[in-house]
């Protein structure tokens, strides 16, 4: 597999939305976000989401520059349209009119239809932390991408619909943010890529049987990724549907259903920022959340064990990568190199 430094992956990404039509501060922007989730270890949501992103815009499916439409505003509340634009630059947008409604009123809360895939979401929690508010993201695949089958069930009828929770502490902020699935979609797809099996417990297939092999979600017919949870899955799923109903409800978009096509293109979004200082204060929040943390980690341990927090492998995963450099699967860097010599750009070597 090559191996990038960060600094060129992200320039070499820029340049491939540029080449599509990207205006140079927007490209700029998805390529750091998504060499940023390789460099926190998901590369289900890296660069492999680039060719991927450039055939939708290359499609129509997604626009360049889409205008930012807010529908609907009050002193605490947004509610957009992302028109469907690339989805970390209208989720940045949301964030940028929330923040100072949060500081100014204690709380904010605002949603995105129409938005295209928005990346990782502890990216936004991370933010949010440092400004020291607090924060809760989730999003669904606005109808599509019904790959989680019921619990019982042997075909999908939600999509992963992930969460994500922050809170800031006087140190690292302690991140939450994962799929109401066993697994991301983006990480069969990783495996797919890879030509190697998925864990067990990820998948079924079309029948309903447990199986490790990640082509079922791609061709006909089709298994599903299962809920999380082990034999108690349906609390991961109705979590994920709970959640569906939320972000798809409350955006104005749309909820899992048969008459969206199954490969989802983007996100309806719900974000809520919290400014710990109306409630029981700054100092007070900062100094319980640092206190529970380090009462956290000062746990005795099991012999050969350690304790990890939500946000501690994504930054150990940082450190690493940042210093050796990002390794593409083959099958990604493939897609990759494709793309850039469809639009003439030089891929680094």
């Amino acid at each position: 597999m090559p191996t990038l430094a960060p600094a060129p992956l992200a320039e070499f990404v820029r340049s491939l939305f540029v080449a599509a039509g990207v205006p140079d501060d927007s490209a700029a922007l998805v390529a750091n976000s998504l060499v940023d989730a390789n460099l926190c270890g998901h590369d289900s949501h890296g660069v492999m989401r680039a060719p991927q992103y450039v055939g939708f815009l290359k499609s129509g499916q997604y626009k360049a520059d889409a205008p930012f439409t807010v529908l609907n505003e009050t002193p605490a509340v947004v509610a957009a349209d992302g028109g469907w634009g690339l989805g970390q630059v209208q989720a940045y947008r949301l964030f940028a009119k929330l923040l100072p409604k949060a500081k100014s009123l204690g709380v904010a809360s605002g949603t995105l239809r129409q938005c295209g895939h928005i990346g990782r979401l502890g990216e936004y929690a991370e933010a949010a932390a440092a400004e020291k508010l607090a924060f809760f993201a989730a999003v669904n695949s606005h109808g599509a991408g019904r790959r989680v089958a019921p619990p019982g069930g042997k075909e999908g009828r939600i999509s992963t619909n992930p969460i994500c929770f922050g809170c800031p502490t006087n140190g690292d902020p302690a991140i939450l943010d994962f799929g109401t699935s066993a697994a991301a979609e983006g990480k069969v797809r990783v495996h797919f890529q890879k030509k190697e099996p998925t864990p067990p417990g990820w998948l079924i297939d079309h029948e309903g049987r447990p199986t490790t092999e990640p082509g079922v979600l791609y061709a006909e017919p089709r298994g599903s990724i299962v809920p999380f949870g082990g034999e108690q899955m349906y609390k991961g799923f109705g979590l994920g549907l709970l959640l569906d109903m939320l972000c798809g409800g409350l955006s104005g978009g749309r909820c899992s259903n048969p008459a969206d096509p199954l490969a989802g293109i983007g996100n309806t979004v719900v974000f809520t920022l919290f400014d710990p200082a109306a409630f029981g204060g700054t100092d007070h929040f900062l100094s319980q959340t640092t206190g529970l943390s380090e009462y956290v980690r000062g746990c005795p341990t099991a012999e050969g064990k350690t304790i990890t927090l939500p946000g501690d492998p994504e930054r150990k995963c940082k450190a690493e990568r940042s210093k050796n450099g990002i390794a593409i699967p083959d099958g990604t860097w493939k897609l990759l190199a494709d793309c850039a010599a469809e639009y003439g750009v030089k891929a680094p070597q």
